[in-house]
């Protein structure tokens, strides 16, 4: 029988934190230790180990980012799976300060467990960034994306398209012109168009949207693209 994997949740929402820990705790593949606030979570961060930690963008006392920036900064190694509000607040600052993924309120909880079981099977301290973009978990590295809210099928990109997703989840989700990614992806090459720059955007599409003729992932706007992770 395998060990039960320890988890530290961090959510001033009693209702949610009585919910998530009746269905970690179900089949005893989770051990759960609660905190209702960012000096609780700090404190049980420092008393304990824990395999992954749960944290809320919105506590009552501290800012879900300051949180994790601190335990960063005490030596925290394990996964930090951020929860945001409901318009996605708090994402960009949390990737920044050291989570490893981030989800927006309201979720299933088997989108939670999905995001869980990727940061588990990852090595402690492996360098490739987990993120995510849309239903998807994203490992630039890999190149790969894999589907966690539909039948967890891995999605394979290649060199050019992993560099494109990646280079639009970290500019803060704001349009970024044709001009800037292709000289942020190819740099000033002479020779690469922007018709380089549509195909790939077309191909990338196929493989990440439900309807290609109407992307809600990667969108285009005002001369350029936008990313709705």
């Amino acid at each position: 029988m395998s060990i039960a994997k320890k988890l530290l949740l961090a959510d001033h929402d009693d209702l949610l934190r009585d919910s998530l820990r009746d269905q970690f705790t179900a089949d005893g593949e989770f051990t759960i230790e609660e905190a209702r606030t960012g000096a609780a979570a700090l404190a049980a961060c420092s008393a304990g180990k824990h395999d992954l930690i749960v944290l809320a963008t919105d506590l009552p006392d501290m800012d879900g980012a300051d949180v994790c920036r601190w335990m960063r900064l005490e030596g925290t190694r394990c996964p930090v799976i951020m929860l945001a509000g409901t318009d996605g607040s708090g994402m960009t600052a949390a990737l920044e300060v050291g989570a490893n993924d981030c989800i927006s309120k309201p979720f299933h909880f088997g989108a939670l467990l999905a995001r869980i079981r990727v940061q588990l099977g990852e090595p402690e301290h492996n360098e490739d960034p987990v993120l995510t973009v849309g239903p998807y978990s994203f490992r630039p590295t890999a190149r790969t994306l894999v589907d966690l809210e539909g039948d967890g099928a891995t999605i394979r990109l290649t060199e050019k398209e992993a560099a494109i997703l990646e280079y639009l989840l970290r500019t803060e989700h704001r349009v970024v012109d044709r001009t800037e990614l292709l000289r942020e992806i190819w740099g000033y090459r002479s020779g690469v168009t922007t018709h380089t720059l549509e195909t790939h955007i077309y191909l990338l599409r196929q493989k990440i949207e439900q309807d290609p003729s109407r992307a809600e992932i990667l969108r285009t706007a005002s001369g350029g693209y936008r990313l709705f992770p």
